[in-house]
């Protein structure tokens, strides 16, 4: 169900039938991938079952890496209608929580970061725009509706609704993703 919700999402996109995205679009590959073994990974089959099929789902996640660029550990909780503009340079932390109806283009790392207390790995709200190069790492919370910059450090919170960018990002606008979602 969520897959279907993903194509939906490069379907508005590109105005594309389903099987000619599914056929094309590398995002949507690392996308099969990644919702087949999460759902392997939440379930509650037996042990002696799923660990097995966890060991090939790191064969399959490691095959989409290294024809599509983009890191989709299983253990990662993604919302549904992640859309992945451009293939390429995509990690993404297994413990990293992403919201619905994302946006993440090419050469984004969401990471582990920090020190002490602020150790940890990103949470990203709904409806959030990640441009270009843009590096979030740490234990810190993207808001609902925030918008990213292009090639941004951002490892302190931000706040919901809002525009950041630079090294360190910085808030530059109260503008929200609607208009890149």
């Amino acid at each position: 169900m969520r897959y279907k919700k993903d194509i939906q999402r490069y379907k508005e996109y590109s105005k594309s039938s389903a099987l000619l995205l599914v056929l094309t679009q590398q995002g949507l590959w690392a996308l099969f991938v990644y919702r087949f073994f999460n759902a392997i990974y939440r379930s509650t089959m037996p042990k002696i079952v799923k660990a097995p099929l966890l060991v090939i789902g790191v064969f399959f996640q490691k095959w989409i890496e290294l024809i599509t660029g983009i890191t989709l550990p299983y253990a990662a909780t993604i919302g549904e209608g992640l859309y992945i503009g451009h293939y390429s340079g995509i990690i993404i932390s297994p413990e990293t929580v992403i919201g619905k109806q994302c946006n993440i283009s090419q050469g984004v790392t969401i990471g582990v970061s920090g020190r002490g207390a602020h150790r940890g790995v990103p949470t990203i709200g709904n409806r959030v725009y990640m441009a270009a190069g843009a590096v979030i790492a740490g234990g810190i919370n993207v808001g609902d509706g925030a918008v990213i910059g292009a090639n941004s450090l951002v490892i302190t919170d931000v706040k919901e609704g809002t525009t950041v960018m630079g090294v360190p990002a910085k808030m530059v606008s109260a503008k929200d993703s609607k208009d890149y979602i």
